[in-house]
């Protein structure tokens, strides 16, 4: 895989524990299947460009998740036992979110977020 460039907002890159770089192309049902696809051996790396709140919660079980702002500024707010904790972020700050913990991001301002996670087993629950 050497020498490709990709734009980790279309294409995720799964990197699994032996070195192994395997592409995953986005699509509308990637998520849904995430669970499924042989491709997913380790974390996944991606990128989103964010310029309005999250309308839904997100839970990772199975690992950590590193994030990292690359451009503008976000508030992930995290409920961990039913406490939340607000993480400010800026271009160029990382946070990392707790296997299992609930999070989602209040976005002041368009940002572009890059991250890295264990995807396998992602749930969604919607902000009340």
């Amino acid at each position: 895989m050497s020498g490709h460039a990709y734009d980790l907002e279309t294409t995720y890159l799964s990197l699994a524990a032996d070195g192994e770089v395997a592409e995953l192309p986005v699509g509308p049902d990637f998520w849904e299947t995430i669970g499924s696809n042989p491709k997913l051996r380790g974390a996944l790396v991606s990128a989103y460009r964010m310029d309005a709140d999250w309308t839904s919660w997100e839970m990772h079980p199975h690992g950590d998740e590193v994030l990292i702002l690359l451009e503008g500024r976000a508030t992930m707010i995290l409920d961990q036992d039913g406490a939340e904790h607000r993480g400010e972020m800026s271009a160029g700050s990382t946070l990392v979110v707790p296997a299992g913990a609930w999070h989602r991001a209040i976005v002041p301002e368009p940002c572009r977020l890059m991250v890295i996670t264990f995807g396998e087993g992602t749930q969604h629950r919607p902000v009340a």
